[in-house]
């Protein structure tokens, strides 16, 4: 019974690794990139949330009294 020639199977990996290395970075570049923050004018006005309209209190364990 013939031995399996493994010799070529480095090089066909590696060449694989490296395609497919190439084709993620051509996929992966061609996606919208999310514009830099500081480039938008910054507003003054704060914005009010739900919660700050509202009273609530927190009760930590070091609020309580000591017993």
């Amino acid at each position: 019974m013939p031995q399996l020639d493994t010799t070529p199977w480095f090089t066909t990996i590696l060449s694989m690794l490296i395609t497919l290395f190439i084709l993620f970075q051509i996929n992966i570049s061609k996606l919208p990139f999310p514009p830099d923050p500081m480039s938008k004018p910054q507003s003054s006005h704060m914005k009010t949330n739900p919660w700050e309209l509202k009273w609530t209190k927190i009760y930590l364990p070091h609020s309580l009294p000591q017993h």
